[in-house]
């Protein structure tokens, strides 16, 4: 007696082990989510691949006076709390004309337990969430119910009685314990499909934010700014999809010309927001407010007033006279730009002011310089200084520096060599920050196009 369980429990563990296995490997391929696409399909195919299983069952089941012990029931459980009633219904039937065709005393007692079952769990797939635990205690109340049908069913008493008190405990425990780990199986698959559909549709969301990130920054070239005594060009690298560095070029009046970089803390979407929100905030008061220490305190004060996120933002503010070449201009917490000067780099440091967005009411110091005929303004974030080789080793001002020594190229080839450079120095390395450059040359005094 304990060798025919113990044949009883290996024959029919090893079938389960093997209908788990066909189940992981359906339940993670993409057959899955193309038949559900629609339900009669998917109906007809849980009903279908429940009656292999419950055949698969059959044939691999343990033959005892005249019964088949078997692991049938699983593919009917399956196909009912998948497809509903109509297909727990028709893995039944598949099962059972299967088992009936084997022939033996308990044939016709399993072709009515098997349906029996199949239908019952369609109709409680609506009505409750099968997790593991209640998988096992739902599948091990029907395997009773599928041995008090054999008990009712088959004749004489005595002789199903016999049967059943042999295989009660093994039929049990492997029916029920190999529905609770397909439920585990088909809950992991089914969660992590839905993290690809998710993931999948938040990279195409992402892609989108990064062309209108794109799109809000002004179209530099040769139609714009389209005035002769100057040449501007810039670049933006986000680290992600979307970043919250930003630049932008936009005329004051006829004759001024705002030139500003800035860079948000954090990075993805929030980053983003803020870049978005700074950058019309700051373009409004620069362009209201005559005197630009007052333009940045008011951005500032904007930005405080509707700052839930606690986030903020460093910016450098710059205003041309294309008349004469004063450049004015404000720092708020930003990396200082690099001065070409007669063929010589230098940072343009002074005094920094607060970031904005940090606090309410901090005052701000406007500076001014006088550009000459062919000096460069070249703008970046701190994604640019602080690229790390392999060995974690940053990039640097003086490196930042070199780029600019006999530099006899325009705006554009200089923001090229600069990339190229960060590009050589870190070898591969993934960028942490975004890099973002605006790069300006004065060509001195000149008519309008």
């Amino acid at each position: 007696m304990n060798e025919s369980l113990s044949i009883m429990f290996s024959r029919m563990i090893g079938t389960v082990a093997v209908i788990l296995v066909v189940s992981a490997f359906l339940g993670s391929s993409d057959m899955i989510t193309r038949v559900s696409e629609k339900k009669a399909r998917f109906v007809a195919v849980a009903g279908l691949v429940g009656g292999i299983f419950g055949i698969y069952g059959n044939i691999s089941g343990f033959d005892l006076n005249g019964a088949v012990i078997s692991v049938r029931d699983i593919g009917p459980m399956l196909a009912g709390f998948t497809g509903g009633p109509v297909a727990g219904l028709i893995a039944g039937a598949i099962a059972g004309i299967h088992r009936l065709s084997m022939g033996g005393i308990t044939a016709q007692a399993c072709v009515v337990a098997t349906c029996c079952i199949g239908l019952i769990c369609g109709f409680l797939s609506n009505k409750i969430y099968v997790k593991p635990l209640s998988g096992l205690l739902i599948s091990g109340l029907l395997e009773a119910f599928h041995l008090g049908v054999v008990l009712i069913m088959v004749k004489p008493f005595e002789t199903a009685l016999d049967i059943v008190s042999q295989i009660a405990v093994p039929f049990i425990a492997v029916n029920a314990l190999g529905f609770a780990l397909m439920v585990i199986i088909i809950t992991y698959t089914d969660n992590q499909r839905n993290l690809a559909i998710e993931k999948s549709r938040l990279q195409s969301e992402l892609e989108v934010a990064s062309v209108i990130q794109h799109s809000l920054l002004p179209l530099i070239g040769d139609t714009y700014p389209g005035r002769r005594e100057v040449e501007v060009s810039g670049s933006m690298e986000a680290a992600k999809e979307v970043g919250g560095d930003f630049y932008d070029v936009f005329f004051v009046d006829k004759d001024r010309l705002a030139i500003l970089i800035g860079d948000v803390s954090g990075k993805g979407v929030p980053a983003a927001l803020f870049m978005a929100s700074s950058k019309v905030t700051l373009q409004n008061c620069i362009r209201d407010i005559p005197e630009l220490s007052a333009a940045m305190e008011a951005a500032n004060n904007a930005l405080c007033a509707r700052n839930e996120a606690d986030m903020f933002v460093t910016v450098w503010v710059g205003i041309l006279d294309l008349t004469d070449g004063t450049l004015r201009y404000v720092n708020a917490g930003h990396n200082p730009p690099v001065f070409l000067h007669c063929g010589e780099p230098q940072l343009l440091t002074g005094r920094h002011g607060f970031v904005l967005g940090g606090m309410e009411d901090v005052r701000y110091r406007e500076e001014s310089i006088q550009l000459g005929r062919g000096d460069i303004i070249c703008l970046y974030t701190d994604g640019v200084t602080e690229a790390e080789d392999r060995t974690h080793e940053m990039f640097g001002d003086d490196r930042l520096l070199a780029c600019f020594k006999e530099q006899t190229g325009g705006p554009e080839d200089i923001i090229g060599n600069v990339k190229k450079t960060v590009e050589t120095f870190v070898n591969g390395n993934d960028p942490f920050d975004d890099m973002t450059m605006l790069c300006l040359k004065w060509n001195g005094e000149q008519e309008a196009i």
